[in-house]
């Protein structure tokens, strides 16, 4: 009896897993304070296993930089047009396409402000793809609009490396109405 239930749990147990998740901590708290000032700031903080990441803020807005060479990597830097801040935590979408468990993209989850009232509206899962030299957004999921709003984002990122940053869109997934 255990032998064939332990069977049916190998069977049920995929022997190679093509993406997983990690999660990593979003507290500025616990960042490197790489310059601020009146009109903004920016930190290093803690990526997924040292894979460096950069948080910045200006003019109510945060933006991401990723990888171990920030500079060739953006394609400008990326934001939301309303006022945002970050949430708790970040989603770090693995593949082991390599032999062995490299990020290949980020989802976190952005709070975005009413235009007019400048209160709390919408929530946005935000999915950048990172590849060396074409980091980019490449998906935005209204995590209020859609109940499988994590779902629908995990997809957008496992498709990782296909987004041409210079000329591809941005693809809004699912029903959206942040904004």
């Amino acid at each position: 009896m255990l032998a064939t239930v332990l069977t049916g749990l190998a069977l049920a147990v995929p022997a190679h897993a093509a993406f997983i998740s990690s999660y990593t901590d979003l507290d500025l708290d616990q960042c490197l304070v790489l310059d601020a000032d009146d009109f903004g700031a920016s930190w290093s903080c803690p990526g997924y296993k040292g894979y460096p990441l950069k948080v910045n803020e200006g003019d109510l807005r945060f933006s991401l930089e990723y990888g171990f060479n920030i500079d060739a990597n953006q394609n400008g830097t990326q934001s939301l047009s309303p006022f945002n801040y970050l949430g708790p935590k970040m989603e770090w979408r693995l593949s082991n396409a390599l032999g062995r468990w490299m990020p290949i993209a980020t989802i976190v989850r952005y709070h975005t402000a009413d235009p007019d009232t400048g209160e709390d509206k919408s929530e946005v899962l935000v999915v950048t793809q990172l590849v060396d030299g074409n980091t980019c957004h490449v998906a935005y999921v209204d995590a209020l609009a859609n109940k499988d709003a994590n779902a629908l984002a995990r997809a957008a990122a496992d498709k990782s490396g296909k987004f041409d940053c210079g000329n591809d869109e941005v693809e809004t997934i699912g029903k959206f109405t942040a904004w």
